[in-house]
């Protein structure tokens, strides 16, 4: 099998050769997990909110806010807009929300989709467990919490919890979604409201947050990479699920990514985009839209995170490295031994 290997000479010249490698069986993500314990509360808010008598809701919430309160805060004060929990008028708030004839209809379609949240807290746990059994130190997130959004965000991270917006994993077939106006909410950001993305956002967030937070000012190469270092750390998280549920992509657009990757990182290369800072262009390679922008065809969004992904695992493929080993490589020494396919 040949390979086309990119080595790094300077920091503006690159060259492509082309090298036979052979086939290697080693399994960076193969670890033990047995003897890993993980402790996770999970919660579920939204049905706190649809469900508790509205003369018991503020006490209810109160009590709550004493363990999660930047998920409720969160919650009450951005997606709902309905102030703060200590607020009096904030039930009779909510109460308007539990009687408009679409949020209504919106809860009913939670409550049936996500009639037995178990096997979500089952496998976020077990997420947790492969990730800590790679990085004995790494932070666990007190507890999950699952609220209602209405549509403002899929899973993010606090201080000590994840918050998981289960209105945007009803899918994109579900009447209340499609009804959504498409001017605010266009088909592809509908398209990505799957439910089998659900368990590898909340490990994403927690990532991204804490263990490897945005950086500043950095070369469109480096926050490839950094990306590339994410996504690697989720997909440790879930060894086994479908490599297009890991980067977030439909099984043809991952398809669509793998036969694209050498025409892609040519395109970069050609136009001298690597070793450049340029937010714009970090945007239209790393960020969610409809297509990755600036390429001369179109393929899926974030092409930018498959990239960086694809550099990690090469590098990985080929050492005997650890995770936590991984987290300290510099992106030039990863660069040097980027092999596709």
């Amino acid at each position: 099998m040949k390979k086309a290997r990119i080595i790094l000479r300077t920091a503006l010249s690159l060259a492509v050769v082309s090298a036979a490698v052979s086939s290697c069986s080693h399994d960076p993500l193969d670890i033990e997990t047995d003897g890993v314990n993980v402790s996770i509360d999970y919660r579920n808010f939204d049905s706190l909110l649809v469900n508790t008598d509205t003369n018991n809701l503020r006490a209810a919430m109160l009590k709550w806010h004493v363990d999660i309160p930047e998920v409720i805060d969160y919650t009450l004060g951005y997606c709902l807009n309905a102030g703060e929990v200590t607020n009096p008028s904030v039930p009779g708030y909510i109460y308007q929300f539990r009687t408009d004839p679409y949020f209504s209809r919106e809860e009913q379609r939670i409550a049936a989709n996500f009639k037995d949240l178990s096997k979500y807290n089952a496998a976020i746990t077990e997420g947790f467990r492969h990730l800590k059994a790679h990085l004995k130190q790494v932070k666990i997130p007190a507890h999950v919490v699952y609220i209602n959004s209405f549509f403002a965000a899929s899973a993010f991270s606090t201080e000590k919890d994840i918050a998981i917006g289960l209105d945007r994993y009803l899918g994109p077939n579900t009447d209340v979604i499609r009804e959504l106006p498409g001017d605010k909410f266009p088909n592809w950001i509908k398209e990505a409201w799957d439910p089998r993305y659900l368990e590898r956002d909340a490990l994403a967030s927690w990532i991204m947050t804490h263990i490897i937070p945005e950086e500043d000012n950095q070369t469109n190469i480096e926050a490839i990479i950094h990306w590339g270092k994410i996504i690697y750390l989720t997909e440790a998280a879930f060894p086994e699920a479908d490599k297009s549920v890991i980067i977030r992509y439909s099984e043809q657009d991952y398809q669509w990514a793998l036969k694209n990757e050498r025409d892609f990182w040519n395109y970069l290369v050609k136009e001298k985009m690597l070793f450049i800072t340029d937010e714009k262009q970090q945007a239209n390679l790393l960020k969610e839209a409809p297509f990755t922008a600036g390429l001369p065809e179109k393929g899926p969004d974030r092409l930018g995170q498959f990239l960086g992904w694809r550099i990690v695992q090469s590098y990985m493929k080929q050492y005997e490295l650890t995770l936590p080993e991984l987290l300290k490589l510099p992106y030039t020494e990863l660069l040097q031994e980027y092999e596709i396919n």
